[in-house]
């Protein structure tokens, strides 16, 4: 027998040996103490790139909005438009880290379908450390970029109404009403859409119910339904929302169609020319907005990874289908392509893409542009002229058609059938991304449910608001002011002084 082996056999028995003096010895195997997993940690890729698309959606708001509505309006009335998106985005930012943030995100209690709370107000007790969660399991960015990504959307989206009353509405009643709207209408609609737990949060309920037993264990299944009810009501309905299809197109669309109903026509409409004063203006503005919407759309993942990039593929070639739908459509009915056709179809694009950037696919995304350009030319011409309401620069006919028909549209192309990424799941295998059960007909049935709510949650309350403050200040300036403009009559200064 070799040495090894008779080494090996002579300390063999003496281990032996040890286990009958010592029995503790024979407890085996040695148990590690539990590790506690450490607290996820954001990717500097991740946080760079929200970090772009909020400064990326704020040049959108300005200079891209205030640009592309100031070159629709008379030359008399550019500066009182620059002015109002410009004030309108500085009220909200503030408004946002006031309260704004916290009525969005976080538990409302018994309004908490609704509405948040107040627990982080003045942005109480959130730091440079603090994160929050994305749509991947461990994944998460900082707090205070999710907050500035988040603001970017308040700013823009009272200031999308504007365009509906341009040229007639009075600065200070604007004021006023933009803080109520986005207080009680915008803070809301954004809860009751974008507000959940996280992944991590769902990943850890579905755990923990199993482990318990399952379904059968009444009191985990509480819990785990209690886990999952901590979310918007529309959230809960499963309505699928990417980047805002309901909480800023339809929302503001559907505001600034009321707001243009309750003030009435301009003077002259239909009768004297109210053409735009520059589309160069026009056509900055517009491309501007364009390069800002990658933020909006492909910053709404809040990742930099694959489903950013199609969320960025989609704002690309929906833009430019439905760009080069309106030219075609209105061309073929009107006799000639117009440069403001063009632009107009491009941003019908980018609103109606919104909502599905990143559910469907980049031919579904083509489909649904060239759907959104010629079903927005319509309204804005054909059906805005039969009903005659003033919808100055076509807020109505824009953002919340086009928002209408992307909502809606979401529900078809998020089906992998047709290429889409289909609906996730973050319950049924906690810790990874998984496709979900889809139901074509029911999604549809509930992205309809939810433009049915946004529809009748704005317009009422919008209704409401608006009345309030022509009840108190008045709405509109005065017939002599309107013949002036409102650069002089408002702010006392020119856009050009020649």
């Amino acid at each position: 027998m070799k040495l090894r082996n008779l080494l090996a056999l002579g300390l063999g028995g003496a281990a032996l040996g040890l286990l009958f003096v010592e029995p503790s010895l024979a407890q085996a195997p040695t148990v590690e103490p539990a590790v506690t997993a450490a607290a996820p940690v954001p990717n500097k890729g991740d946080t760079a790139w929200m970090l772009l698309s909020a400064i990326l959606v704020l040049l959108m708001t300005v200079p891209g909005l205030a640009l592309f509505y100031g070159g629709l309006v008379r030359t008399k009335n550019m500066l009182s438009v620059l002015t109002q998106v410009f004030a309108i985005a500085s009220i909200v930012c503030l408004l946002w880290v006031t309260y704004g943030y916290s009525l969005a995100f976080t538990n409302g209690g018994g309004l908490n379908d609704f509405v948040g709370g107040f627990s982080k107000a003045f942005l109480k007790g959130v730091d440079a450390n603090s994160v929050v969660a994305t749509f991947s399991n461990g994944v998460v960015i900082p707090e205070y970029v999710y907050i500035c990504f988040q603001m970017t959307f308040a700013m823009i989206t009272p200031g999308l109404i504007v365009g509906a009353f341009a040229e007639r509405m009075k600065f200070s009643a604007l004021v006023v009403f933009s803080i109520l709207w986005v207080t009680l209408i915008y803070f809301p609609m954004a809860h009751m859409v974008w507000y959940w737990g996280g992944p991590d949060v769902f990943a850890d309920a579905a755990r923990k119910l199993a482990a318990a037993g399952g379904e059968a264990n009444a009191a985990a299944k509480a819990e785990y339904d209690a886990v999952l009810g901590d979310a918007g009501m529309l959230f809960k309905w499963g309505a699928l929302d990417f980047a805002g299809g309901t909480v800023v197109h339809i929302n503001a669309g559907i505001a600034g169609l009321v707001g243009c109903l309750m003030l009435g026509k301009r003077i002259g409409y239909g009768r004297d020319l109210l053409a735009p004063h520059s589309l160069t203006m026009t056509t900055i503005g517009a491309s501007l907005l364009w390069v800002g919407w990658f933020g909006f759309n492909a910053g709404s993942n809040l990742e930099a990874n694959g489903a950013a990039g199609l969320a960025m593929i989609n704002t690309f070639v929906a833009t430019a289908a439905a760009a080069v739908s309106w030219l075609f459509v209105e061309w073929a009915a009107k006799g000639k392509p117009s440069l403001l056709g063009m632009l107009s179809g491009a941003i019908a694009g980018l609103v109606a893409v919104t909502p599905a950037a990143g559910f469907a696919g980049p031919m579904g995304s083509i489909v649904l542009g060239l759907a959104a350009g010629a079903v927005c030319f319509v309204m804005c011409s054909t059906v805005k002229n039969a009903l005659g309401y003033d919808d100055s620069l076509d807020v109505f006919g824009v953002h919340c058609v086009g928002g209408i028909l992307g909502a809606i549209a979401t529900g078809i192309l998020v089906s992998p059938d047709l290429g889409g990424a289909g609906i996730p799941d973050y319950t049924t295998k906690p810790g990874e991304l998984t496709v979900g059960a889809y139901d074509m007909v029911a999604q549809v049935i509930i992205q309809a449910k939810a433009v049915g709510f946004t529809i009748l949650w704005s317009g009422i309350g919008s209704a409401i608001l608006y009345k309030l403050v022509d009840l108190t200040i008045g709405l509109r300036v005065t017939q002599e002011e309107e013949r002036e403009g409102l650069d002089i009559a408002d702010h006392g200064e020119r856009a050009y002084n020649y």
